[in-house]
């Protein structure tokens, strides 16, 4: 990692992520609902907005924008019509978001917002951005003289359904799928203009199946709070999950937010509970299981029930599963997380995954 004092784009986690959505009012009661987000602020008509609505949730330190065009022939129904549902912003905390913009416009990031100053009565905000892969960018947010709900132009979103949270804790990584021969471009992109550091990276060799393989490397900030694997697809004999992501998201994007929880069997039952789709891996995936991890404290047949995946690197172990798409179009989905010192990725539970992955594309008709 990059020495702390060394770290010219300090960041200090995500500040929010920003969906573009087809109607936010429904998503947003899906995300309450099915995964336990809470009311938090809204932005549209009644607050001057005259092109979108926004709705924004939130969940310990984890805030979702939901945000839908108000009229035909917007930047975000254009967004929608080309990509489907997906993220179009992953907002960065920082202390000083004009240095933060003019640190990586220096060196060669393109442009999305220069810096502006919001404010309203709580204070004020000082915003910029800059483009990253496909169409997603990075917004910098510096809010330490602002003590509002959330950004000016926005006021308190309260309604009368509170479905209980179910454990969601922060964003432990987003995935970036870029398109072929892109991997390295966006990986010296985030080296050398936002000082990231490479933490690992995965071959075809280390992800692949019969049919479909990947590439994959790791980047991460300073201090480690933001990690961005970053996927591009490799040959295999039939299409892997990465071109059939680019196909229907018509262009690299996030491909999935994984949240952390500090118990995740409590926290996949709910998800279950309240209608959420997992990928299901083999039952066999559980034989030796512990033979190949090692010991660990949870109890092996809540797993096994639920399709938990476990693995182990030289810190610890982790414990993952991920969702079904959670749009029509096969692209962005959720991977829920408890990490028990483990610091890697799950590597050793990905045959197994692409292989369910496969199992979905069979079915969908496009591996």
């Amino acid at each position: 990692m990059t020495p702390i004092e060394n770290d010219f784009l300090p960041i200090n986690g995500t500040d929010y992520i920003e969906l573009y959505v087809g109607n936010s009012k429904q998503a947003a009661h899906y995300y309450k609902t099915a995964f336990g987000f809470q009311d938090l602020a809204y932005a549209g008509l009644e607050t001057g907005l005259k092109d979108r609505e926004s709705y924004v949730l939130v969940q310990d330190k984890i805030r979702l924008v939901l945000t839908s065009p108000l009229k035909s022939g917007t930047e975000v129904g254009q967004h929608i019509d080309k990509h489907g549902d997906g993220v179009k912003v992953v907002a960065l905390w920082v202390d000083d978001a004009r240095k933060s913009y003019d640190e990586t416009i220096k060196r060669g990031a393109k442009s999305f917002l220069e810096p502006v100053v919001e404010k309203d009565e709580n204070g004020q905000v000082v915003k910029a951005g800059i483009y990253t892969y496909g169409e997603t960018v990075h917004l910098f947010i510096e809010r330490k003289d602002y003590n509002g709900t959330f950004l000016p132009g926005f006021k308190k979103w309260e309604s009368a359904y509170h479905p209980s949270p179910i454990g969601l804790k922060y964003v432990d990584h987003m995935v970036g799928n870029v398109g072929w021969g892109e991997m390295n471009t966006w990986v010296d992109f985030y080296g050398k203009v936002l000082g990231f550091s490479q933490l690992v990276s995965f071959d075809d060799k280390d992800i692949s199946t019969e049919y479909t393989a990947l590439m994959s490397k790791v980047m991460s900030n300073g201090n480690g709070r933001i990690k961005f694997p970053i996927n591009e697809p490799a040959e295999g004999k039939k299409k892997s999950q990465v071109e059939e992501y680019l196909d229907f998201y018509e262009g690299a994007g996030v491909q999935h937010i994984a949240v952390a929880t500090d118990n995740i069997v409590e926290t996949v039952t709910a998800l279950r509970n309240r209608g959420v789709d997992f990928l299901r891996v083999p039952e066999t995936y559980y034989d030796g299981l512990l033979d190949r991890v090692g010991e660990i404290e949870e109890d092996l047949a809540p797993l096994k029930e639920l399709g938990i995946l476990v693995d182990r690197d030289d810190e610890g172990y982790l414990l993952q599963i991920f969702t079904k798409p959670v749009e029509p179009r096969p692209t962005m989905f959720f991977e829920i997380i408890e990490r028990k010192g483990a610091r890697s990725f799950g590597k050793g539970n990905f045959k197994a995954l692409f292989e369910a992955i496969e199992r979905e594309q069979e079915i969908r008709g496009t591996l």
